[in-house]
């Protein structure tokens, strides 16, 4: 199974903001120059995961992003859940559709593989992702435009 570019980059981010100090508020485009996406990317991103509780955002003076304790503590499973829906593995439904969706079996057998992949990850949570080493290797990594307070 592959992820969305969207998942991908909304894990990187968390995964980031997951090793940054009390005192580290980073900017949106600060993050998204340090893990090499695009800025526009980075900011739908936060934003979802800002509406899942995960990331706290503040504008201005004094602002950036902060992970949630929610975000520390959060299944990457469940996260890839939300970010990815509830869609099937292949397009069934597609234009054109298959013709052999009404009868098919594949598609509840890529249903169950999926559910299993999304479990595999259930256990794991943020902060177990920045483990060695992982976490030092984001830590060394620079954040320009960087607000500290």
């Amino acid at each position: 199974m592959r992820l969305t570019a969207f998942t991908d980059i909304s894990l990187r981010i968390v995964m980031r903001l997951a090793v940054a100090d009390e005192a580290e508020r980073p900017t949106t485009r600060s993050v998204a120059e340090v893990l090499a996406v695009p800025y526009t990317h980075a900011a739908k991103a936060v934003a979802r995961l800002g509406e899942l509780g995960l990331v706290e955002t503040r504008r201005g003076r004094g602002g950036g992003l902060r992970l949630t304790e929610a975000g520390h503590r959060a299944s990457v499973g469940g996260i890839v859940r939300e970010l990815e829906g509830a869609g099937d593995v292949v397009g069934c439904e597609d234009e054109p559709p298959c013709p052999l969706r009404a009868a098919c079996r594949l598609r509840a057998a890529l249903r169950v593989a999926q559910e299993a992949f999304f479990a595999s990850l259930d256990a794991v949570t943020v902060d177990s992702l920045v483990a060695s080493p992982t976490g030092p290797m984001l830590v060394s990594l620079s954040l320009p435009g960087l607000t500290v307070h």
